[in-house]
């Protein structure tokens, strides 16, 4: 008893906060929940980034949903990047159950369902919002690393977009893109090659193709107008609760390109156009990232590179980012030492590299008087989990083995239905629905080239002009014989010839039937 006595000391003690915060449920002691050693998340902290890991099957989910939740209520908008599709069902309310009325009489509360204000968006065809962003706002840097160039590619396409620049030439899709790459390795190669430098076709070839990769996995559908603007990611719902996006990608699993291209793109634009804050007292967006091994297993090396340099700027401007994936290992080292927040539900040992991963990953939490982390890692059952946080003077938390409340929202996704119910109500959908095509390069180095074919068309025509009169001094005899008539006649005779040399000389040639091949 004098050591239950001492663990809720310990819990209240490291999870005690003066700012807002909210409960993520009640700590156990040798596999018993400890009533009123309660854990919370303290929202200051929440944009030093954070980690749920697991095995399949522990729940990690429905925490990435429960935290959703808090922060939603605490009027903190949420981005929830749906790898699954399992998420949309934050959009509904809950339906109470023996299991759910079992846990509240452990950890002590009380439980309601709520639906929770969510906009659902789109990278592809999937009905919701969609997500753009034009070329030139993607820039020749983010491009280049995304195509994956060596660094005379990715100097080339730099002096490309300087060139459309410097031309008012608007790079708004690939179909620009391509465009101006064709134009500097054919007709307009010696116009910029005089004022830009050296031009490698063989550079522009590569270039093109890896292109044309990018647009078989859908990118096509990405680049473009309008483009969708990050100040949408952080709307208030009319109750005061933080809108939640979910950005439905389950039918884009196979195209990690595409995503690589999405995620650069969107965390370079939050850096960009957010205003440096400082630790706030509560986050302007946190955005979490389901299925994280997904991206890091086939992410390429810049955007492994991006999210790295990003985890460790971007907490300044008031975003937190949260991965969810089955292994902490899955995350890179430079990045894990950067996450906070850690949530980290059952592990399996089925083989000697699981428990050497159990004893790594036991290393990276915080040492315990009252537990043996890495046993415990495989002992802990579904919605129940090892948490550590960040207080508000940024000092880790004690490790906590937690059973976690359940999801207000529903544990199931939306019925299509539902879906349609929220995208016909949605004010997004109807601003960013409408494919706009301007102007752009495509359209301005079309009507070029095409200038200069009619003009080569009308030089040519005034030549002809000119020489008009000398061929109406050619007798008749040579225009019979330059007529279609006479020239058919001469390919009869010849044919006739043919074969009767051919036939003179035994060679004639005859089918099966007899019948000659001529």
């Amino acid at each position: 008893m004098a050591n239950q006595d001492a663990f809720l000391e310990y819990i209240k003690n490291g999870y005690s906060f003066k700012g807002e915060h909210f409960r993520l449920g009640c700590a156990m002691l040798n596999g018993e929940v400890v009533p009123g050693a309660d854990v919370y998340l303290p929202l200051k902290t929440l944009n030093r980034h954070g980690l749920i890991a697991g095995a399949t099957g522990t729940g990690k989910t429905k925490t990435l949903q429960i935290i959703a939740e808090g922060l939603s209520d605490a009027s903190v908008p949420v981005l929830l990047m749906d790898i699954k599709g399992d998420l949309s069902g934050i959009a509904a309310a809950g339906t109470d159950s023996p299991k759910i009325e079992e846990r509240y009489k452990l950890i002590g509360g009380s439980w309601s369902p709520a639906a929770y204000p969510a906009e659902l968006l789109s990278l592809s065809q999937e009905k919701g919002v969609r997500l753009r962003a034009t070329v030139s706002e993607f820039g020749p840097i983010l491009l280049s690393k995304i195509l994956e160039l060596n660094d005379t590619q990715a100097g080339l396409v730099a002096m490309l977009f300087k060139y459309c620049d410097d031309n008012k030439l608007p790079l708004l899709d690939l179909k620009d893109f391509k465009k101006v790459l064709q134009y500097s390795s054919d007709e307009g190669k010696a116009d910029l090659e005089k004022d830009y430098g050296k031009i490698s076709t063989t550079s522009t070839g590569t270039i093109l193709r890896k292109v044309i990769e990018l647009e078989q996995q859908g990118a096509d559908l990405f680049f473009g107008e309008r483009s969708f603007e990050v100040d949408d990611l952080m709307r208030i719902s009319d109750d005061g609760r933080g809108i939640i996006s979910i950005l439905r990608v389950n039918d884009i699993q196979d195209k990690p390109k595409l995503f690589s291209t999405f995620m650069l793109s969107l965390l370079a634009e939050l850096y960009a156009t957010m205003p440096e804050e400082g630790d706030l007292d509560k986050p302007k967006l946190v955005m979490f990232i389901d299925e994280a091994h997904l991206i890091f297993n086939e992410a390429s090396d810049a955007l492994l590179k991006q999210i790295d340099t990003i985890i460790k700027l971007i907490r300044s401007k008031g975003i937190g980012i949260f991965f969810c994936t089955q292994n902490p290992m899955d995350v890179p080292a430079s990045v894990l030492g950067q996450l906070g927040l850690k949530v980290q539900h059952a592990l399996r040992a089925f083989t000697a590299n699981d428990r050497k991963t159990i004893k790594q990953t036991a290393e990276n939490y915080p040492l315990s008087d009252f537990y043996k982390t890495d046993e415990l890692l495989t002992q802990i059952g579904i919605g129940e989990a090892l948490i550590t946080c960040l207080n508000e003077k940024g000092i880790p938390t004690p490790l906590a083995a937690t059973m976690l409340v359940s999801p207000r929202s529903r544990m199931d996704v939306l019925t299509p239905t539902e879906i349609d119910a929220i995208v016909n109500n949605s004010k997004l959908v109807k601003k960013y629905s409408e494919v706009i095509d301007n102007e752009s390069a495509y359209e301005i180095l079309t009507a070029k080239l095409q200038e200069a074919a009619d003009k080569t068309a009308n030089t040519s025509n005034q030549n002809t002009t000119s020489g008009s009169s000398q061929k109406k001094e050619k007798g008749f005899l040579e225009e019979v014989l330059n007529s279609p008539a006479a020239r058919q006649a001469g390919r009869t005779a010849a044919s006739v010839i043919t074969r009767s040399i051919l036939g003179a000389l035994g060679l004639g040639g005859r089918s099966k039937k007899g019948k000659s091949w001529f």
